[in-house]
């Protein structure tokens, strides 16, 4: 699944793909933010570890986690 990071004052995001559940990643980053001081940390599915600052974070998207197709089973 992919997470999306938007932070403040930055038109870029943070694009994370990660294989945790998406309730894994939404109680990480719930936590986060009640925080409000700290890091958020995340592990991709290549096993890099990503550090984000709680006060920087502007918003957070986070995907479904849905099966991929392949060739053209689904045309």
């Amino acid at each position: 699944m992919d997470i999306k990071i938007g932070f403040a004052d930055s038109p870029r995001e943070l694009v994370v793909s990660s294989n945790e559940s998406q309730e894994e990643v939404t109680a990480k980053v719930s936590e986060a933010l009640h925080a409000g001081v700290g890091v958020l940390e995340l592990t991709d599915d290549k096993g890099r570890r990503y550090l984000v600052r709680n006060d920087r974070i502007a918003y957070v998207e986070i995907g479904a986690l849905t099966a991929r197709t392949v060739g053209f089973a689904g045309a």
